[in-house]
């Protein structure tokens, strides 16, 4: 009863949210908005008729440049108004957030130490991250797959007709193309306070991994360890009970806070492709959902009932890290062992980001198709290989995603600039990645747990 109260009133939360955004935006925000959108359509003309005049010198020149100086000065200044005006709703969903950072590492390392420590053998540990990466792997280019094959059948850049901005343009977005050695770096960690404090999970897992080995190899004294460790994990997750209580609020400042500054009219202005991307994202869910079905049974919709809380709190916060400690509680609850999804879930969290993966090629092939860049079908794979692997090591990142189609559409020829076309709507799509980041690593844990008869009924 009081799970569902709480499911209740997050979705409650999200409503009103969406309610007091659209209000806030039309008596506060709007002004704000206009004066930057009125700004950045001056500078865009501006920047065309400098491109045009060839010598610097000229008072034409000269004046353009200023004016376009005090342009951006002002857009600067609107820009911080408008931040400083949406602070106190952000406010609330950055408490929960750091609340949840502040669990998810310690979480992560005592519960991964334990199960490690239980399973004992380190062939089992292999055993068990094998199927772990078949299934994250599998589960990773189906979703890219899937992603290239329904943005070729609707074609939202081609058919939108949406202003494209100038190709020469930069977004300011930092590109990535991750080298051997980020990804090494990334992976391996060279202090486990330092990846402690910056909440690397993939890090604190290779650690747990070494430190859970080894209590287990030292017998009877590594027993100590484990009982501590297990009395800690069990204290961080009745903590865990305490901070879910901030969810609707955090839900209802987050959507806030995204409405009032977007406004509902970018949802007119990028129906389709947000429709289209959201129908794909279904598809995705219903491919996961049929996959965990072969093997868990009807069970597999016991589980979605189960983790509903968490995906809504990863879909309005926009961050699948916010359900990390939910999800872990309902697993163990639905009869995973905890072996099994100390192990599997943060694993999750760096290379099973399903949602992520679809957007990636979604997005990258409709800004090919946005600028009339024709990529061939095995143009169109390597893309999909590429991203396969720049993918792997940015969990965590801000604006992930993002970042990761940067530096794979500068090797395609797709202008960089194209970017800004999702800047403003990539919060309202994030919200549906995150929801289905979710989905896609509760199935997995909860297939690995089954494949290895670790199951209960």
């Amino acid at each position: 009863m009081k799970k569902n109260k709480l499911t209740l009133y997050i979705f409650i939360a999200l409503i009103l949210g969406v309610v007091a955004g659209y209000i806030y935006n039309q008596q506060v925000i709007n002004v704000y908005n206009n004066t930057i959108a009125t700004a950045d359509a001056r500078i865009k003309t501006i920047d065309n008729q400098l491109v045009k005049i060839q010598d610097t010198t000229s008072v034409s020149y000269q004046s353009l440049k200023t004016e376009r100086n005090t342009l951006s000065k002002s857009r600067k200044e609107s820009d911080t108004i408008r931040e400083d005006k949406l602070v106190g709703f952000s406010v609330l969903s950055d408490i929960f957030l750091r609340l949840i950072k502040m669990i998810v590492a310690p979480l992560v390392f005592t519960t991964l130490v334990v199960g490690v420590a239980k399973v004992g053998d380190i062939k089992a540990v292999g055993r068990i991250g094998g199927k772990t990466m078949l299934w994250f792997l599998s589960a990773t280019l189906v979703s890219l797959l899937l992603g290239m094959v329904l943005v070729n059948f609707f074609k939202p850049g081609e058919n939108m007709h949406i202003p494209l901005p100038d190709s020469h343009l930069s977004t300011g977005i930092q590109k990535t193309a991750l080298s051997l050695r980020d990804f090494i770096s990334h992976v391996v960690p060279k202090s486990f306070i330092e990846s402690m404090a910056n909440n690397e999970i993939l890090q604190i897992v290779v650690f747990a991994m070494f430190f859970g080995v080894a209590t287990a190899a030292i017998g009877e004294k590594g027993e100590i360890v484990i009982k501590a460790m297990d009395a800690i994990a069990h204290v961080i997750l009745k903590i865990t009970g305490y901070v879910m209580q901030l969810a609707p609020l955090a839900v209802f400042g987050a959507i806030t806070a995204v409405v009032a500054k977007q406004g509902l009219g970018i949802l007119s202005t990028y129906a389709v492709f947000i429709g289209e991307f959201y129908f794909s994202l279904v598809v995705l869910w219903l491919v996961i959902l049929f996959a965990a079905f072969t093997v868990l049974g009807r069970r597999a919709f016991t589980l979605i009932s189960r983790i509903k809380d968490a995906m809504l709190i990863a879909f309005s916060t926009s961050t699948s890290e916010a359900a990390y400690p939910r999800i872990l509680m309902e697993l163990e609850r639905f009869g995973c062992n905890n072996k099994i999804v100390s192990f599997v879930l943060p694993l999750g969290y760096s290379f099973n980001l399903d949602g992520s993966m679809m957007y990636m090629t979604f997005a990258s092939l409709f800004l090919a198709q946005s600028y009339g860049v024709h990529l061939s079908f095995q143009q169109q794979i390597s893309m999909l290989l590429v991203l396969m692997l720049t993918s792997k090591g940015v969990a965590g990142v801000p604006r992930a995603s993002l970042v990761v189609i940067a530096g794979t559409i500068a090797m395609f020829n797709i202008p960089e600039a194209g970017l800004a076309l999702l800047i403003g709507i990539d919060p309202l799509l994030d919200m549906g990645r995150s929801a289905t980041n979710v989905l896609g690593n509760a199935m997995a844990t909860a297939v690995v747990s089954k494949w290895e008869g670790e199951l209960d009924s």
